[in-house]
Order: C-alpha cells, then structure tokens, then sequence
C-alpha cells in the first residue's frame, strides 16, 4: 500500500513538473503579430474642400424717401411680395418755417401781380380795339398777362409743396408715397409710424424706409483658405447644403474669387468667393441662412489606390509593405511614387499593381 501512494506522489510531481516546463516555454515563445491586409484597388479620388458661409441675395435694395418728414402709415410689412412702384409707405411732411413763409410771400406778391397784369390787358385790350395802339404793344400786354399767371400757379404749387410735399399739378410724383423701385419680397420694414425720416441726398444716405431683395437670384458668401485659392477657377461647380433645410442639397456655379485678401490672421489669409445658388421650384430659402459649400478642387478616375494607413513616410520617399507570405505574415518593402490624396484612400502613380495586398495597421488581441 505505502508503495503504491509513493508511485502514485512519484507520477503526480512527474507530471506537474513537466506541465509546468511546457507552460512556461510556451510563455517565452514570441506572439506572432499579425496586421491587417489592405489591398490596392482601382478608384476614382476626387479633393474637396468644404467653405463655411451664406446664402444673400444677390442684391438688396435699400428703400429711401426723398423728402423728410414722418411716417404716417407703413402699408406694407416683412416677408411681403411688392411690384416696382407699388406703394411701401407714406410720409407727412413737417414744413419748416422759414421756407412756408417765403412760399406765403411768394403767392402773395404773385397774385397781386396776377391783377395788375390783367387790368393792364384789358385796357389794352380795349384801345387796340378802338386802334389806338400797334398790335405789337397789344401782344406785349397778353404776354405779360399770361407771365402773371404763370407765376401766380407756380407760387401756388410751391407752397403746397411746402405745406404737404407735393402739389396738384403732380400728385403722380409724389415724393410724400415711398414707393418699391424693384419687384421682391420686402426683408425688413425697420420703421413704424410716427417716426422721423430724413430724405436721401448728396451729403445723407437718408433713412431707410424698407429694404427689398429678389429672392430668385441668391449667391453664396464664404471665404477660402489662401492655400486652396489658387486651384479655384470661375465656373466650377460646387454642392451647397443648408443647415436650416436638412437633406437638401443645392447646385452653383463659383463667379468670383476675390483678388486681394479679405480677411486675415496668424494662421492663414482667407479670400472671398461667391457663387451663383440655384434653387429648385417650390423651395424657400430666406435671406442669410448659414450654408456649407463642397469644391472639387482635383479629380482623377480610374487609378490604383490603397488607404493611407498602409503608407511609410521617410523622409521624401514613401513606401509600402507588400505582403509575401500568409502563414505566418511576411511582408517585403516598397518604395512608391503617390499622387492625388481624398484624406480616405490615396493615388499610387507607381510600385505597385492592383489587386498587390499590403500591410495595414496591427490586429489587437483582445
């Protein structure tokens, strides 16, 4: 019995002490790392850069008067659709003193003229009837008759001009109805009534009654990094997208890429662009709404490419570890020559063919 528990402990230490050798060489042995296999494939890659702005109007007008004084009504109100001519306001007129008292004195003096005018005709009148004077004298008499007259209407219209901004000989220019110079939709109405108006003029841009856009015809407004400027050329194509209208996307047409900076700082100078939007039927877009803009700035088509995490960089030169063997993973190294970059996959020009598998980044055990 004793020797039977002796071979029995003799086996079991046998067999610990040989599990333990095995497991501890297995412990020493090198992992064998293994990393993922990418392959070069054929792609089209396209280089985009994405310009933040907005969408404006291509022009807003800024509705003036052309006579001060106070609103009286606002007959038209924000978000409205008016026709050129069609009536945005009105204003009271406020005379001031001195003018109103020369216009009175004006009218007076040519009203007495009128009357002196024509009783001077009439007795001319009369003697070149009894012709006792020239028909020469007599045509002066009339002339100078009617030059009264003349006067004593303009004097009229002038004062009422004062007094009301506008006379009955042209209630049809009447500068007292500020009226919309351009058919579009009314975007602001910055006045009420009971405010004061200061007519436009060389030394006074003049408040502004209403302004008015063609919300048609909208541009996008942005700025673009001074390293991109140099590929953009007017006419490219370009995708906006409103944030304010997700999951539309609208075409334009770059037009201008400004010539000198417009804004700058530490970091980059940035350029001013415009394109032209187009907005499909029963769209609304409103004056101002933050947009994105996609530019393709480079395109190819048709070329081998492999992602950029299987790209080596040294110093000017790239390479690629182009895989030899499976089991276990050998790879051999390449030098390539790369070309157009979309930030996902880039363009290999030369070293390797499509369909070559290369190494990408190590496979983590878990």
């Amino acid at each position: 019995m004793k020797k039977t528990i002796r071979i029995i402990a003799i086996v079991l230490m046998a067999f610990i002490f040989v599990g333990t050798f095995v497991f501890l060489w297995r412990k020493s042995r090198p992992e064998e790392v293994r990393y993922e296999l990418l392959s070069a494939v054929t792609d089209n890659l396209e280089r985009t850069a994405i310009v933040t702005g907005t969408v404006e109007p291509r022009d807003e007008v800024l509705i003036k008067p052309q006579i001060s004084g106070i609103i009286s009504e606002v007959c038209k109100e924000a978000g409205d659709l008016v026709k050129k001519g069609e009536v945005i306001a009105k204003v009271k007129v406020i005379p001031e003193m001195s003018a109103l008292n020369a216009a009175e004195s004006r009218l007076r003096l040519a009203r007495l003229n009128a009357v002196q005018a024509k009783t001077d005709f009439e007795r001319m009148e009369k003697l070149y009837g009894d012709k006792l004077i020239s028909a020469e004298e007599y045509e002066k008499s009339r002339l100078a008759y009617r030059q009264a007259e003349e006067e004593k209407n303009t004097a009229d219209d002038a004062l009422q001009i004062v007094k009301d901004g506008v006379s009955a000989s042209s209630a049809n220019y009447s500068t007292t109805l500020i009226r919309s110079t351009i058919d579009g939709l009314i975007l602001e109405v910055p006045v009420k009534v009971g405010n004061s108006v200061i007519q436009s003029n060389t030394f006074n841009d003049g408040t502004t009654i209403a302004s008015v856009a063609n919300m048609n015809d909208l541009v996008f407004k942005g700025s673009i990094d001074e390293t991109e400027v140099a590929r953009l050329a007017e006419g490219m194509p370009m995708k906006i997208s409103v944030g304010a209208l997700p999951g539309k996307e609208f075409t334009a047409s770059l037009e201008y890429v400004a010539p000198k900076v417009s804004t700058g700082t530490n970091s980059a100078n940035q350029f001013e662009i415009k394109a032209a939007v187009r907005v499909p039927a029963g769209v609304r877009i409103r004056a101002g709404y933050s947009a994105n803009a996609e530019i393709v700035l480079e395109r190819v088509a048709g070329v081998t490419a492999v992602p950029e995490a299987a790209l080596e960089y040294s110093g000017d030169s790239v390479f690629v570890y182009v895989l030899q063997t499976e089991q276990p993973q050998t790879f051999g190294r390449r030098q390539v020559r790369t070309g157009l970059s979309n930030g996902v996959n880039i363009e290999v020009k030369s070293g390797l063919k499509k369909g070559e598998r290369v190494r990408g980044n190590q496979i983590q055990k878990l």
